[in-house]
């Protein structure tokens, strides 16, 4: 009976060669019928009259459902790889990449403060259809100051959004993606011609920015509304402005006479006090605001513009590009009710700290 049945498996293994190696279902059936002894003969068999020809059919034999059959073909396999017989080495695998094109899907700014500073956050597509958060300070004088994110789920990031709206005390808007990426190329030019690097975690999305164009000055009214330059004053009392003002360690001087001049006890008029405290205020604007000085806060203007506008206070933003034309236009700087309010905030922010009300590091307009 063993010779029999060995011989039906002899034969049902010599039509799987003749297939090209290919084991069709019918001949399983045959294999995984006979029993392990005819089964085992039959293979050994077939191993010895074909030697390599004999791997292919054994191999897919050695991967079969039917552990019998399957046990039978490694056999045979090992003892042609005794003989020095074995199938060609498989190819490394290929490592499994995930791929994603890391779109940027949406983005948040916040005002800018009175250093320059500003929030930025951009949302990426993720890894294996992830989310990734960056979130980012970036500074118009310092470039990239904070670095921090990662991975994000929906709703965690919309409870961080409503968090952030909740406690952030600038206003904090949703904007295009290519507008966030555009402020931060800018950073990086910054970084590029100061010397400097952005902080080491930057680099984790380095990759986003690579090849960016930071976007040209934007375009100023050349001859800007007067009525509105008039009102220039009015922008710093919105909130996001109330540390919008010179740096006061450089007006010290000047606010110490400032305050001299209040405490004299020489008898003079308010009216002789107020024009000495305009004639100080002219020297600090005409000292402190030089082109590079205009040119900053021009663009913090029109950034401003852009937050009042989406923010709904389109009044507020055509007085907040109109002041930006002025300062860096051809009209008298001294006169500009915008740059006179920075200058006197100045002062009396300078005049608080030399009188022990306010420290110096937390009056300080530079970038932490």
């Amino acid at each position: 009976m063993t010779g029999a049945s060995a011989d039906a498996c002899r034969r049902a293994l010599d039509e799987a060669q003749a297939a090209g190696g290919a084991v069709a279902p019918a001949t399983l059936a045959v294999l995984a019928a006979a029993p392990a002894d005819a089964l085992d003969l039959a293979l050994r068999a077939f191993a010895d009259a074909h030697g390599d020809k004999a791997l292919g059919v054994l191999a897919t034999l050695g991967a079969a459902p039917a552990g019998g059959v399957r046990r039978g073909a490694k056999r045979a396999l090992y003892r042609l790889a005794q003989r020095g017989i074995t199938p060609p080495p498989k190819a490394a695998p290929r490592p499994v990449v995930e791929r994603h094109d890391e779109r940027p899907l949406r983005a948040w700014i916040s005002a800018i403060d009175g250093s320059g500073s500003r929030a930025t956050w951009l949302l990426f597509d993720g890894a294996y259809g992830g989310l990734e958060l960056c979130s980012l300070i970036v500074n118009d004088v310092a470039g990239v100051l904070e670095v921090a994110g990662g991975g994000i789920t929906k709703k965690r990031l919309e409870a961080e959004l409503a968090a952030l709206r909740a406690a952030q005390k600038l206003p904090w808007v949703e904007t295009e993606p290519a507008r966030a990426i555009a402020l931060i190329a800018e950073a990086l030019r910054l970084h590029a011609s100061l010397g400097t690097s952005p902080p080491s975690g930057f680099a984790r999305w380095q990759r986003h920015f690579d090849g960016v164009t930071p976007p040209d000055a934007p375009a100023l009214p050349r001859e800007p509304d007067a009525s509105l330059v008039a009102r220039g004053g009015e922008l710093l009392d919105a909130p996001e402005m109330a540390g919008w003002f010179l740096e006061p360690a450089d007006v010290q001087s000047n606010a110490l006479e400032l305050l001299q001049a209040d405490e004299s006890r020489l008898v003079v008029s308010d009216q002789v006090k107020a024009e000495r405290a305009e004639s100080i205020v002219t020297r600090v604007v005409e000292r402190e605001l030089g082109e590079e000085a205009r040119r900053r806060w021009a663009r913090r203007l029109v950034e401003s513009a852009f937050i009042f506008d989406a923010t709904d206070r389109g009044d507020l933003a055509a007085v907040a590009r109109a002041s930006a034309g002025a300062l860096v236009g051809a009209g008298e700087i001294t006169s500009q009710p915008f740059a006179r309010t920075l200058a006197r905030r100045a002062l009396d922010v300078a005049g608080e700290v030399a009188t022990g009300r306010l420290t110096a590091a937390a009056a300080s307009r530079k970038p932490a």
